[in-house]
Parts: C-alpha cells; sequence; structure tokens
C-alpha cells in the first residue's frame, strides 16, 4: 500500500510504494521535463505565448500538481445522474450542491478526498454533458475531464446515444475511465445483473470490464408497511444506507497500482496537446505575418513597375523586390536564405509559374513594351496595368515561397509544380489584380 495513500486505519505500509516504482517515477520525470520545456522554450513567439497564456497558467498548475503528487479524478455524465451525490458519498460530507432541479451544477468543482493520509486526491464535479442550452457548460466539463487523471462516467441506467457519443469521446483523450452505475438502489437484483451485462456490451473496447461497478450515492426513500398487533397495516419510511464500497474498492486498487504514471500519463498527454496547440498558433502567427509581408512586397513592387519607364529595369526591379521578400519570408521562419539561395528559390518557383501562366507573364512583358512607347495618361493607364500584373506575380512567389519554408525548406512529395499548381487553383485572380489596383492606387495617392 503506497505511504501517500495510506489508510488511516491501517497498521502497515506495502513496501513496494509507488514512489519506490522506478517506472512511474522515471515517467513522472519524463512529464516534468515535458511541461518544462514547453514553459521554457525560447522559439515561441511572444503573441503566441500571449494568446496561450491560460494554457501556460495551467502547466504551471500541472507542475506543482506532479510535485505535491496530486491526483485528479473527475465525475462525467448526464444531468441528474447523481454526479455530485456520488462525489459527496465518496467524501463523506455534502461539499457538492445537489437538487431535484436540472442543471444545480453550473461550474467545475473540486473536493479533497481526506479518507486516506496525505493523499493529496481531489475530486472534480463538472456540469451534466446534456443541458438544455447547456453547451457551454458541456464543454467546460469536457475540459476537465481533460485534465483530470482518472474519470468516473456515471450513469442509472443503460446507455443512451448521448452518453455513447460522450464515452467515445474521453476515450479517445486515452484518460482510465471508471464506468459507475449510480441509484442501483431503484433495482431488483435480477434488473442489477441485466444492466451491468448491458453496459459491459455497449462499452466493449470503450471501458475495462473490471471498471464497470455499481453505487447508491443517494438512495431514495423507501415506504415501509408493516402489520401491527391489532393486524392494522403502518405505513412509514426509511432511507437505505449510503454505498459506494465497490467503487472505492475498485479506485483504491488503481491508485495503488498506477496512481503515480496516471499522473504522468495526463501530464504528458497534455503537453502533447500544448505543443500541438503551439506549433499550430506559431504556424498561423507566423502566416499571418507572412501575408502581410507579401502584401506590403507586392504595393512596392506593383508601385516600382508602374512608374518605371525603362521596361529592362522593370525586370530587374521586380528580381530585387522578389529575392528581399523571400530573405525576409526565411527570417521569419527561422530558415533564413542568402540573397543568391532566395535567387535560385524564386528562378523554381519562375519555372513553375511560366509553364503553368505563360500568358500572364506574356501580359507582363507586352505592357513593358507598350509602356516604352507611351506618353502622358496612356503611360499611366499601361504601367498601372503592368504593375498590377507585377503585383499578381510577386503574390504567387511568395505564397509559394511561403509554402516551402513553412514545410521546413521542402516542396513534398509533390514538387514545386504541384505547389505552384494547387495555389494558382485557389488564387481568383480577377479578385487580386483588383486589390492589387486599389493597393497601387492607395499608394500613389499617398505619394
Amino acid at each position: 500500500m503506497p505511504h501517500w495513500l495510506s489508510d488511516s486505519s491501517a497498521k502497515k505500509t506495502d513496501t513496494h510504494t509507488l514512489e519506490e516504482d522506478s517506472s512511474g517515477q522515471q515517467n513522472l520525470n519524463l512529464a516534468r521535463e515535458s511541461l518544462q520545456d514547453l514553459l521554457q522554450d525560447s522559439r515561441v513567439p511572444a503573441q503566441v505565448r500571449e494568446s496561450l497564456a491560460a494554457d501556460y497558467a495551467e502547466i504551471e498548475q500541472m507542475l506543482q500538481r506532479l510535485q505535491q503528487g496530486q491526483i485528479h479524478i473527475a465525475v462525467f455524465g448526464r444531468v441528474s445522474v447523481g454526479k455530485s451525490a456520488l462525489l459527496n458519498a465518496l467524501l463523506g460530507e455534502q461539499k457538492f450542491s445537489t437538487s431535484a432541479l436540472h442543471g444545480e451544477t453550473k461550474v467545475a468543482d473540486k473536493g479533497q478526498w481526506i479518507e486516506y493520509q496525505a493523499g493529496n486526491i481531489y475530486l472534480i464535479d463538472t456540469p451534466g454533458i446534456n443541458e438544455i442550452e447547456g453547451e457551454q457548460r458541456e464543454q467546460l466539463a469536457r475540459e476537465v475531464a481533460a485534465r483530470a487523471e482518472l474519470v468516473l462516467f456515471v450513469v442509472d441506467g443503460d446507455l443512451t446515444q448521448t452518453e455513447v457519443s460522450a464515452l467515445q469521446t474521453l476515450a479517445a483523450t486515452h484518460r482510465p475511465i471508471l464506468l459507475v452505475l449510480n441509484k442501483m438502489d431503484r433495482y431488483r437484483p435480477a434488473e442489477q445483473a441485466q444492466l451491468l451485462e448491458s453496459l459491459q456490451q455497449h462499452t466493449s473496447g470503450l471501458v475495462d470490464p473490471q471498471n464497470i461497478v455499481s453505487a447508491a450515492a443517494d438512495p431514495a426513500e423507501q415506504l415501509v408497511i408493516r402489520i401491527d398487533e391489532q393486524g392494522k397495516e403502518q405505513e412509514s419510511t426509511r432511507r437505505p444506507a449510503v454505498d459506494v464500497s465497490a467503487l472505492k474498492a475498485r479506485l483504491w486498487d488503481v491508485l495503488q497500482a498506477e496512481g503515480q504514471t496516471l499522473a504522468a500519463l495526463n501530464a504528458s498527454l497534455f503537453a502533447g496537446q500544448l505543443s500541438d496547440q503551439v506549433g499550430q498558433k506559431i504556424i498561423l502567427a507566423r502566416r499571418e505575418a507572412g501575408q502581410k509581408i507579401i502584401r506590403s512586397y507586392c504595393i512596392a513592387k506593383g508601385v516600382a513597375v508602374a512608374f518605371n519607364p525603362i521596361p529592362v529595369a522593370d525586370l530587374v526591379a521586380a528580381l530585387m523586390v522578389d529575392v528581399s521578400m523571400v530573405v525576409h519570408l526565411s527570417q521569419l521562419f527561422g530558415l533564413p536564405l542568402s540573397r543568391k539561395e532566395a535567387g535560385s528559390l524564386i528562378k523554381t518557383i519562375g519555372a513553375q509559374v511560366i509553364l503553368l501562366m505563360g500568358t500572364v507573364w506574356a501580359v507582363h512583358f507586352v505592357s513593358s513594351v507598350l509602356k516604352l512607347g507611351s506618353t502622358g495618361l496612356s503611360a499611366l493607364v499601361t504601367g498601372g496595368a503592368q504593375g498590377a500584373v507585377a503585383y499578381y506575380s510577386t503574390y504567387i512567389v511568395g505564397q509559394a515561397a511561403e509554402q516551402y519554408l513553412a514545410h521546413g525548406k521542402s516542396w513534398g512529395d509533390g514538387g514545386p509544380k504541384y505547389v505552384v499548381r494547387k495555389i494558382l487553383d485557389n488564387l481568383d485572380r480577377d479578385s487580386i489584380l483588383q486589390q492589387a489596383r486599389q493597393d497601387i492606387k492607395s499608394r500613389l495617392s499617398k505619394a
């Protein structure tokens, strides 16, 4: 019996404790390292760290939980199945609010289970998952359950479709689940056996059969009829004793055998989930910043090309703008390229664009020639048209370069042709050219 969960009435402690379990301790150490690495990762941009402030605060709390050997057990289930009553029965006190009204639990709440000395076990109450207009409460319940080391999924009869769906969602998080059939006092022994058998069938592959237990957390009053000495019927009521012994026994077995490992597993799962979120937010933040960079260079190139009267200089200016843009993007993604490398990347992209969009580049060239022989308003009009096409070409180069950098300087299995084709297929050319004209006109009006 682990000393951190030793029964106050016990006189001996099992010498093979969880703290002495080298495997469990190793798992805990790895979990701590994962969480600390997340907290100290200097590669996470400040804006991403700010957007995940609540998650980082939870990492701090989880580290403290690991240091203190805390175990969190959350109840989960429909409204009025007796979740709060079940926790009260385990605690031996009325810690959690219960009511005949649906939806009594509005927010998550927790209480410390002190039946075992220095156990550091906390029981978490959650709102019902099927409340009318209770989507936010249901989400809260799911989040709390996903952060707990162990979940008590409470039902009061055979499973509903809502419960099956919720159970599948929970099982996918890889948290250990105990299925508790509460309100057993309402059923006769034969009905109890049928229900337990049905639950085992319906939860096959989701819940270990030995983790399906019964309970009577808040037995209903029963009508008792007695015949007195005069042969008259006398009615009275009685309330059967609370019975959560099977649940306690199974909880004790699980915590004794796997308590430390559960804490490490939960911390590792949470660290992995947050790491994925951080990665996604970093990519999103970089791409948002990348789109701003691309647009600024598109405008710069469009204006430069529109007002440069020398065709050859147009092409040189266009290349210089594109090279600068790619270098800027590479710095944003933490994969810096030299100007020579950026030029090679542009050539690769340009070669694919020419193959797929030769007509657009032809328009670019013809427009440049038209500018050479035009004067006055006509030159301004043709220059503006060429500027819009230049804007569009830089936009394509920027999108392709961003894809290449976002995948760690890789085109993927399809190669550059696939990436460029996908970008072209997803672009609305007319819309971008219209945006180009507006951006160029806006910039010129400020000049």
